[in-house]
């Protein structure tokens, strides 16, 4: 009869494995990036119901592309912005806005038409041109066109 040998298990080596997570685990949290969200309060159109057209209002338009920005009603173009640079004029946009509720400060909606190829931060930083008036009062920012909401502007190569 055969005599059964016994063999022992070898202990798993991990100090390597140990070295490894004392060095990254250090460096990872180093170099994290810790972003800061914000969350912006928009209007989306409702596809479920049509609204009826208010004629009284004046229906502003802000039309974001990349190389301009127009800011229309519905009697037409009110104004143009070219970019400088690499960089859109978003205070002379605030201080037009701005006169344009000075003279009617019941109206507190604007639509944002962007085109496709806009980047984020040209969207947001229309959204706030938009949004607040140009001097804050005692470090308080005031609503100008509280109400946002966007639409996507057809490219004007392609518009008829």
């Amino acid at each position: 009869m055969r005599k059964a040998r016994r063999v022992d298990a070898e202990e798993l080596n991990i100090t390597a494995f140990m070295n490894l997570m004392v060095v990254l685990v250090p460096f990872l949290l180093i170099t994290a990036v810790f972003t800061q969200m914000a969350v912006k309060q928009l209007n989306l159109p409702d596809n479920s119901e049509s609204q009826p057209l208010d004629e009284e209002r004046r229906s502003l338009t802000l039309f974001v592309r990349e190389e301009t920005l127009t800011l229309e009603d519905k009697s037409g173009s009110v104004r143009n912005w070219p970019r400088i640079g690499d960089r859109f004029p978003f205070d002379a946009v605030n201080t037009a806005l701005a006169e344009i509720k000075n003279a009617e400060p019941g109206e507190d909606s604007i639509t944002l038409m962007i085109e496709p190829g806009v980047p984020y931060q040209t969207v947001i930083a229309a959204m706030d041109a938009v949004h607040y008036l140009p001097a804050a009062r005692d470090g308080i920012l005031v609503d100008m066109f509280p109400r946002i909401s966007v639409g996507e502007a057809t490219p004007l190569e392609q518009a008829p």
